[in-house]
């Protein structure tokens, strides 16, 4: 009997290898996106869907993380931008914070028609990313002391107007340099009572109540995180994007959130000036932004036709 158990064994090992090697295979560790697309904010939707955002025209691209196909899915309108991006799996809806001519917008679009459900008014300076709860939105603010936040149902649909939350602790606004950004990626605990956020400027990261706004710095020791943009938290490992670094930091967090350190960076010669990221099993997959080549048009740097992409890179 051991001869033919023994047989069964390798054949399944053996189909579970090449099973693993086709997959992996399968998913491209480069996803080019369209010229002059101006990509900062992503997100992962059902299955292997994956969405970017448009600075330079407010556009929304939907691909495939396992062939790395795509299209627009929303198209750009004159005057509007988008930056981050979160996908809620309740309401199929697509949410993004950005703005157009009268002033900063929280955008909300059909994930699978690109249809714009909701646009709402929040009366912002600069809103960058957001993070989405079980019971709200919360939105960063990168050139105020504050956050933003929005009810939600329990079907993730809007349940309320808009709601400024100022910041206080340990928290430090930062107003001097030539675009001094202040908060600026965002996550959440999975209960959703607690809040994950990078300062961009001081390299300093903060777990915030989003009842009071009271920020607490987190100790990383003798480590910082400059430079900071998107973050991905995922457990006790939090994921900070940092930009003209051409890295993401790892950090192992404590269990109250307390402290951390950073034990690891992640790179890639693919790395181009990456913005931000969202989790994908056990891969991150980070958008180039590339603000070293060409500022986008909201900060004045004019339009141009040069290639973007997303990097697919492991999730140590």
């Amino acid at each position: 009997m051991r001869r033919p158990v023994l047989a069964i064994v390798v054949l399944v090992t053996t189909l579970v290898l090449v099973a693993s090697s086709a997959s992996a295979a399968g998913y491209p560790e480069r996803i080019p996106l369209p010229d002059g697309f101006y990509p900062e904010g992503i997100a992962v939707g059902r299955g292997h869907d994956f969405y970017v955002g448009s600075l330079l025209d407010g556009a929304v691209y939907k691909g495939d993380l396992r062939t790395g196909e795509g299209a627009v899915l929303a198209g750009g309108v004159a005057g509007r931008f988008l930056a981050g991006l979160k996908y809620d799996r309740r309401s199929g809806l697509l949410w993004a914070v950005g703005g157009d001519g009268q002033g900063t917008r929280l955008f909300a679009f059909d994930g699978s028609s690109g249809e714009l459900i909701h646009e709402i008014a929040i009366d912002g300076v600069f809103i960058n990313d957001l993070v989405v709860t079980r019971d709200a939105l919360y939105i960063t603010d990168s050139l105020a002391d504050q956050l933003w936040s929005v009810p939600l149902t329990k079907r993730g649909e809007p349940a309320g107007p808009p709601r400024a939350i100022p910041l206080s602790g340990d928290f430090q606004f930062v107003t001097e340099g030539e675009l001094p950004i202040n908060l600026n990626g965002i996550d959440a605990t999975a209960s959703g009572r607690t809040l994950v956020a990078v300062h961009s400027t001081l390299g300093v990261l903060y777990r915030i109540d989003p009842a009071t706004g009271v920020a607490t710095e987190i100790d990383l020791g003798a480590g910082a995180v400059p430079s900071g943009d998107g973050i991905v938290l995922h457990g006790r490992k939090l994921y900070v994007v940092q930009n003209f670094l051409n890295t993401v930091a790892v950090v192992k967090l404590r269990p109250r959130l307390t402290s951390g350190r950073v034990v690891d960076t992640i790179t890639s010669d693919l790395f181009r000036v990456p913005a931000t990221a969202a989790r994908f099993g056990r891969r991150l997959y980070v958008v180039n932004a590339r603000f070293d080549v060409a500022p986008p048009p909201i900060l004045g740097g004019p339009p141009m036709s040069i290639d973007y992409d997303v990097v697919r890179v492991p999730k140590h």
